[in-house]
């Protein structure tokens, strides 16, 4: 998943502002990672921010969600893709 320095970025693109607390808490308490990804509680954790931080805030949380979602699964497919070209190899088909 991007490293925060990355979200912290593309929010400042997008945006004009890092939201940099908002992007550590997602990422940089190891115990509570997992639980502040977990796309169940959006509408839980969403409501607070949005609170804290505005509709522009929510948005991004929402993105950076979409993001690290995203390239978890682009790596995903690229280890698949990897896994089967290298058994096509094995097998000579290749």
């Amino acid at each position: 998943m991007p490293p925060v320095a990355k979200h912290l970025k593309t929010s400042s693109e997008r945006t004009g502002n890092e939201y940099r607390e908002l992007h550590e808490w997602l990422d940089n308490d190891p115990e509570k990672k997992a639980e502040r990804h977990d796309i169940t509680k959006i509408y839980e954790y969403g409501k607070m921010i949005e609170e804290k931080y505005g509709k522009e805030g929510l948005q991004e949380y929402i993105r950076h969600i979409h993001d690290d979602v995203k390239t978890k699964f682009e790596h995903i497919q690229h280890d698949l893709e990897k896994a089967v070209a290298d058994t096509l190899a094995y097998f000579g088909v290749k």
